[in-house]
């Protein structure tokens, strides 16, 4: 642990009786550098220090930061198993919750079948957890009903990046490059407020002449700086992407040889953004013509340019066409996979890169891969030793499971790092789910609304009091330390997940003593995937201060750049989206309310 007290003459502040340990922030996935201050003789975790020597945040931090480690010794963790008896939660020892837990996933399970447990999974969790969450359900459990919070954050860019790009990586260019461009694209994103640690390179990029294009429909923090703000109509982000491909194509903007030689699709694309004329996309998303133009003139003219998005484009019903025609405007001008040029979504949760690269996704397995893919169940199954046959095949996503517990199919759930019961969409939907399941157990260190429906809630520690990696936006792997002990009773949620497998009898399918052991696994799953970590060690993080993937041997020097030479699809071009916009029809909407 002294390796990594901050080293003398940093800019921080340091007084006496305290230790810093470096770590990066829980929150975001911008995973901010960070020093947390502890007490050397209670051992208490007592503040924290910005890291300016952090390559991707330079000591900033946000207010949710600063405020982080007020979690760890909060006068409202849970520091007992929970028991509900009689409607009311009364505290109990490990044994009894096991005990319980126990008797209940097996008599659903002999009654009706494996697939009637189910997990909930979320992302705010280190590489290794998440990573055990999905071996936890399909070999612990041998469910084929998992998924996690990561639905309702991220998929839809991770489907946009599959369909065009062929993998699903954050970022393909480090943040610092983005200083360096020429033309910053962000749509769907305020960033100023809700990424306000990222909002640094904006302004070192405008400060060196580069212009920022923002497509909102409010006027936010971030559009009010913008050089030119497409103010759509919200759910018209797909025709006014079409109507800017169409003037980069009229206006012979498009990098010929770049789309010829690592592009498919280009023919289609262009017969479909033809009639987005500058009037017929301004007719569709409200945005002014001259605006519309303006945007286009910067956009194509720009030598490096680099297009962002945010929640804003991806959680809409046609999120997946959103980011794949943004990304397909990118393509066109043949800038992305050189520098100060790409694409990136600006990740949500904590571990949002991480937590959905490793499995705990239905149709996912480590690596990503597939879990239809025979060879890739094959491998999985090898490196977990059990047999193909034995793997449970894909289940649905997260909100369809709790279809599946109105239809009497899922009896039993259990929910980790997340709290649907406020996350999630259709929330009356979402209760009555939980009230309608025979046993609910949740893992987390507050009681949450989820946890308020559940039969048993078991103490979890917090992100210090435990270690291990997350991967931030970029997909750089970096290391999480552990700055204190856990408190009370809680225990890792690593822990609880081999605990609950051995007492369904596979304990020996989980024999870890520590993260560390848990991530060699993991390098191992991941080896020769699309997310390939297995040329990352815990101690090359910690020398080279992160590490990005695809990473396949202790040798190579990781990715900072994705796209350089192909990109992930099977003959390594990118497919351009050629989508026609359809406005929302009523019944689409008949499911959602608005109270």
């Amino acid at each position: 642990m002294s390796d990594f007290l901050v080293k003398d003459g940093v800019k921080n502040l340091q007084k006496p009786g305290e230790k810093l340990i470096t770590t990066h922030c829980c929150y975001c996935g911008m995973q901010c550098g960070m020093h947390i201050r502890v007490n050397e003789k209670t051992n208490k975790v007592v503040g924290v220090e910005p890291r300016y020597d952090w390559p991707v945040t330079l000591g900033k931090m946000c207010p949710k930061g600063v405020t982080a480690y007020q979690t760890v010794n909060h006068k409202d963790r849970i520091l007992k198993p929970l028991i509900k008896k009689n409607g009311k939660f009364v505290e109990s020892s490990w044994k009894e919750a096991y005990d319980l837990i126990e008797k209940n996933f097996k008599k659903l399970q002999k009654d009706h079948g494996k697939d009637a447990v189910s997990v909930f999974g979320g992302v705010s969790m280190t590489n290794e957890k998440c990573y055990l969450v999905g071996k936890y359900a399909r070999v612990g459990l041998g469910t084929r009903f998992l998924d996690y919070n990561g639905r309702f954050c991220m998929s839809s860019a991770a489907g946009g990046f599959m369909k065009t790009l062929g993998v699903d990586r954050g970022s393909s260019l480090p943040l610092p490059e983005f200083e360096h461009t020429d033309c910053l694209f962000m749509a769907g994103s305020n960033t100023a407020e809700c990424h306000p640690t990222m909002i640094q390179w904006l302004w070192k990029a405008k400060d060196k002449g580069a212009k920022l294009i923002v497509a909102d429909p409010r006027e936010t923090p971030t559009a009010r700086v913008a050089d030119v703000h497409l103010d759509l109509k919200p759910g018209t982000d797909s025709a006014l992407a079409n109507g800017l491909m169409h003037l980069i194509i009229k206006n012979n903007q498009v990098d010929k040889e770049f789309v010829q030689t690592r592009c498919n699709n280009y023919e289609e694309l262009e017969a479909m953004v033809e009639k987005f004329t500058p009037a017929y996309t301004s007719e569709i998303t409200g945005v002014s013509i001259e605006k519309i133009i303006k945007a286009a003139s910067i956009y194509g003219e720009s030598p490096r340019s680099i297009v962002t998005f945010c929640r804003g484009i991806e959680q809409q019903n046609k999120g997946v066409d959103n980011v794949s025609l943004y990304t397909s405007m990118a393509l066109l001008r043949g800038q992305v996979g050189k520098f100060a040029s790409g694409i990136a979504t600006i990740t949500g949760q904590g571990n949002g890169q991480g937590g959905r690269e490793h499995g705990q996704k239905a149709d996912a397995l480590p690596g990503y891969r597939k879990i239809d893919n025979p060879d890739h169940v094959k491998y999985i199954a090898g490196v977990w030793g059990i047999q193909p046959e034995e793997m449970p095949k894909a289940g649905v996503s997260a909100y369809e499971m709790f279809d599946e517990i109105h239809k009497g199919n899922i009896r039993a759930m259990h929910v980790m790092c997340s709290n649907p019961a406020v996350s999630a969409p259709n929330l009356e939907y979402i209760w009555s789910g939980f009230k309608k399941l025979d046993f609910l157990v949740v893992s987390d260190f507050f009681l949450s609304e989820t946890a308020e429906f559940a039969d048993v809630v078991l103490p979890t520690t917090t992100w210090a009091e435990d270690e291990g990696t997350t991967t931030n936006l970029e997909g750089r792997v970096i290391r999480v330390r552990k700055v204190t002990e856990p408190i009370g009773e809680s225990k890792t949620d690593w822990e609880i997940m081999c605990d609950i497998a051995a007492r369904m009898g596979k304990g020996s399918y989980f024999q870890y003593e520590n993260p560390r052991q848990i991530f060699e696994e993991l390098r191992i799953a991941s080896k020769g995937g699309k997310a390939d970590y297995h040329g990352i060690t815990w101690e090359r993080i910690d020398k080279e201060d992160g590490v990005f993937w695809p990473c396949p041997s202790e040798d190579h020097p990781g990715t900072p750049t994705m796209f350089k030479e192909k990109f992930g699809t099977e003959d390594g071009k990118a497919n351009l989206a050629a989508v026609d916009w359809a406005e929302l029809v009523k019944h689409q909407q008949k499911n959602f309310r608005s109270s």
